[in-house]
């Protein structure tokens, strides 16, 4: 089964930052829609930024200002920069790229720990 590839994950102090990388192999192709969720214990899985081919955004309401997510097309790879990081922002932090098929594929999640 093909999977993601992330990395870029764990332990920073409150208000500094991180960058998540995310990388669909190359017999990936035709990605649409690239996005990050998040996963903290004892809740469900949420959506914190996804990004079309197109270029259009969506961020969750508690990351909008904090959070940037970009793309690099030609490396098939999406990012997340994280600013500001909060203690609540601990999770576990999940890529996923839907092509136009459609298929939808998931990394393994990567840990992301914020201390206060």
């Amino acid at each position: 089964q093909v999977q993601l590839v992330e990395s870029g994950g764990g332990l920073v102090q409150a208000g500094g930052p991180l960058r998540l990388s995310c990388a669909a192999p190359g017999r990936i192709s035709s990605t649409n829609t690239m996005g990050w969720y998040r996963q903290a214990p004892g809740k469900q899985r949420e959506v914190v930024a996804t990004l079309t081919s197109g270029g259009s955004t969506n961020y969750a309401n508690s990351v909008k200002g904090r959070f940037t997510i970009s793309r690099d097309n030609n490396k098939n790879t999406v990012f997340l920069q994280m600013n500001s990081l909060k203690p609540e922002d601990t999770a576990v932090y999940y890529c996923k790229v839907v092509t136009y098929v459609p298929l939808t594929y998931w990394g393994q999640g990567t840990q992301v720990t914020v201390s206060s």
